[in-house]
């Protein structure tokens, strides 16, 4: 069985990140992207950070506190800028 628990600390971006994954998809659907492109890009994309977030972690793990704070911080910011374009501000 795997050891969920050192990547507890990590659980915060995980959700923030999701999030913020369908802050992206409603810009692009707004947008008028085509949604099969953005479909695939958005798994080419979940399967990099998946790749990352496996072996990035074990490299990582001393600075998960650093990680959580700077990776909260730009996902707030991401968000809030797809929100304005989204509202045309």
């Amino acid at each position: 069985m795997i050891d969920l628990k050192p990547y507890a600390q990590f659980s915060t971006l995980l959700i923030f990140g999701n999030i913020e994954n369908l802050i992206l998809a409603s810009q692009g659907a707004v947008a008028h992207v085509n949604p099969f492109i953005l479909g695939g890009l958005s798994i080419i994309a979940v399967i990099i950070w998946l790749l990352l977030g496996t072996y990035g972690t074990k490299l990582a793990i001393k600075y998960a506190d650093y990680i959580e704070i700077f990776g909260g911080v730009a996902i707030i910011i991401l968000g809030v800028q797809s929100m304005l374009e989204a509202m045309g501000l």
